[in-house]
């Protein structure tokens, strides 16, 4: 495996053991001790998921992640000491793709770093457009279009409403979103599901696609009548 990881972190035991561990199983490996340092990195080397702390100077994560979600969508697994609850629901709607608590499992980031991967590539398909009504998504290209309008959704948005559109029709438990969008089955908290649809319901208003609400199940994405 030939993938490069960037460790965001300003504990240097921190990144040496990640490092020590993901470079055993073939991953090419950068530190960085800043998110400043981190961009730098990203624009030079553009890594293939990047492992982010959240309390760092002179550049937070969460200003960081802010940052190359405006340029890039790179997986990120943040790796943090913060474990409330909102601090992991602002992590993931901020655009991770997962959330790992200190002290940590290295072997466990491995098995993450792996996974992340595996559905980021596995998204990588040629092109392909689905419609649902007047409601076009252009999965190759990452765009949305409303009566022929561009739309703009942030990554977890266009992943989410992807998911509904390819199962068009059909309820999709809050569960398997979750687990099919963030692979978070092991977390399960489904309310940043429902935060997600609120927003995208807004974006796709002016379309004849409308996201219904199956109570105490899930979700669904119809053209309505």
């Amino acid at each position: 495996m030939d993938a490069g990881i960037l460790i965001v972190d300003d504990e240097k035991n921190i990144t040496e053991l990640a490092k020590l561990y993901l470079a055993r199983e073939g991953f090419k490996v950068e530190t960085a001790y800043n998110g400043k340092e981190a961009l730098e990195k990203v624009k030079s080397r553009r890594p293939d998921l990047i492992v982010l702390d959240l309390m760092m100077p002179e550049m937070d994560g969460w200003e960081f992640c802010r940052s190359l979600r405006k340029v890039s969508d790179i997986p990120v697994i943040i790796l943090s000491a913060r474990d409330e609850e909102v601090d992991k629901i602002a992590g993931l709607e901020l655009g991770a793709d997962d959330y790992i608590t200190k002290p940590f499992n290295p072997r466990e980031l491995v098995a993450r770093v792996r996974a992340v991967l595996r559905r980021y590539n596995g998204a990588q398909q040629p092109q392909k457009v689905l419609n649902v009504g007047d409601l076009r998504i252009d999965l190759a290209g990452r765009s949305v279009y409303v009566r022929g309008k561009p739309v703009e959704l942030r990554a977890k948005e266009f992943d989410l409403l992807s998911a509904l559109a390819k199962s068009s029709g059909e309820v999709l438990e809050r569960e398997k979103l979750l687990e099919t969008v963030w692979g978070y089955n092991f977390y399960g908290d489904t309310r940043t599901i429902d935060v997600h649809v609120a927003s995208l319901r807004e974006k796709i208003a002016g379309s004849s696609a409308e996201i219904q609400t199956v109570r105490s199940v899930g979700y669904k994405l119809i053209v309505a009548g």
